[in-house]
């Protein structure tokens, strides 16, 4: 795999610690900038709406421009709102730069998705991808933790230089070592462009994705009120899930290009059978041990197949079939939390474990009834695209 590969991977971690390390700085943000708790909330949000709406819409534009112009100014605009960031006073200011930030993240990941594929070989795309997304997952051992630290001793505002300064090398990298392309030519305007076959792929994978953010953001409460673990426990805990997708992620990137119908099947039919356990071993310190890693592992194994999948069913569209599977994961990454908050008010802690098994469910529920008109369960998906059978 080419080193600038993981080198773009460095500036997906970079964005994956911003989005998920308000988690832990809400109570300084809150105090220094005199605004309440439940308001520094509205900081996660907007990022994840500027994901969602930017990913497809600035792809687009983006598609119109030389791939490494777009690639360095996403990610230098992505640099500068975090210094901006760091030096404001103004809660409103803070919060249009985090929906600038999303913006630019989801512009990035589309272009470097779409990049990653062309620097690699056509049945690779699988594992180019797990290098990209394992930056994601990376954030969650180590950035966000991260993070953490750094705003509990040094102030929310170290945590932002932080993320700036980890652009740095992926910026410089991109400047020397990306190749000078043509921009990606638009796609004919046809009726039926975008297939059912991707609007099935993009639908499992925010299912899934769903699910995963559902019980990640809500496992605090579940290791301290349900496993009685103590709080010290929850650093560790979070850490463990991200070595879990970590190794998830990894394997399956070298699965999915060979069988990723098979990872779909297994890993799909475990990840359902894993969150229920959960749900019912919830109590037992052991158990959620052993499962907050397996979950882990399967979750990212079985989004980042879906992710390549679609990919592969989007290689007609360009850009903008990289930013809508952008965009497909941030609206599960958006929807999953709601869904676990709701869930928690009216049936406890437990309740978003539940509610992750029901997402994957309703995903294999999709497969099920759209199988015999899609063809998505046939045959091994390499090196033939798995829905469509062309090569």
């Amino acid at each position: 795999m080419p080193f600038l590969l993981y080198l773009l991977g460095l500036a997906v971690f970079a964005q994956a610690t911003s989005e998920f390390m308000l988690s832990g700085l809400g109570p300084d943000i809150s105090h220094d900038l005199g605004v309440s708790l439940p308001a520094t909330g509205w900081l996660t949000s907007a990022f994840a709406i500027g994901m969602v709406v930017g990913a497809p819409a600035i792809a687009v534009l983006g598609s119109r421009w030389p791939r490494r112009p777009a690639l360095l100014l996403t990610l230098s605009l992505f640099l500068v709102v975090h210094v901006i960031g760091a030096l404001t006073s103004s809660f409103t200011i803070l919060l249009i730069t985090r929906i600038v930030a999303a913006m630019a993240n989801a512009a990035f990941l589309a272009l470097a998705l779409t990049t990653a594929t062309t620097l690699v070989r056509p049945d690779a795309k699988g594992r180019a991808t797990a290098i990209l997304l394992s930056g994601t997952t990376l954030a969650c051992i180590a950035g966000v933790p991260g993070g953490a630290l750094l705003g509990q001793y040094y102030g929310w505002r170290s945590a932002f230089w932080a993320v700036a300064a980890i652009c740095l090398p992926a910026l410089i990298a991109a400047a020397y070592q990306l190749p000078s392309t043509p921009p990606t030519p638009s796609p004919p305007r046809r009726r039926g462009l975008i297939s059912n076959d991707l609007v099935l792929r993009l639908s499992l994978g925010a299912l899934v994705n769903g699910a995963t953010f559902c019980s990640f953001v809500y496992l605090a409460p579940v290791i301290t009120e349900t496993a009685d673990f103590g709080a010290g426990w929850v650093p560790v805990m979070l850490a463990l899930f991200g070595i879990g997708s970590f190794a998830g992620v990894t394997v399956a990137g070298r699965l999915a290009d060979k069988c990723p119908l098979r990872v779909l099947a297994v890993g799909g039919t475990a990840l359902l059978v894993g969150w229920c356990a959960f749900g019912l071993l919830a109590a037992v310190p052991a158990a959620v041990v052993v499962l907050v890693l397996v979950q882990g592992a399967l979750s990212f194994a079985v989004g980042s197949t879906l992710i390549a999948l679609a990919l592969y069913a989007a290689a007609d569209l360009g850009v903008l079939g990289a930013g809508l599977a952008t965009a497909a994961l941030n609206v599960g990454a958006a929807v999953g939390p709601v869904l676990g908050g709701l869930a928690i008010a009216g049936f406890g802690f437990r309740a978003p474990l539940w509610v992750s098994a029901a997402l994957v469910a309703a995903a294999a529920g999709l497969v099920l009834l759209t199988a015999r008109s899609t063809g998505f369960t046939a045959g091994d998906g390499h090196p033939r695209d798995p829905v469509s059978g062309s090569r």
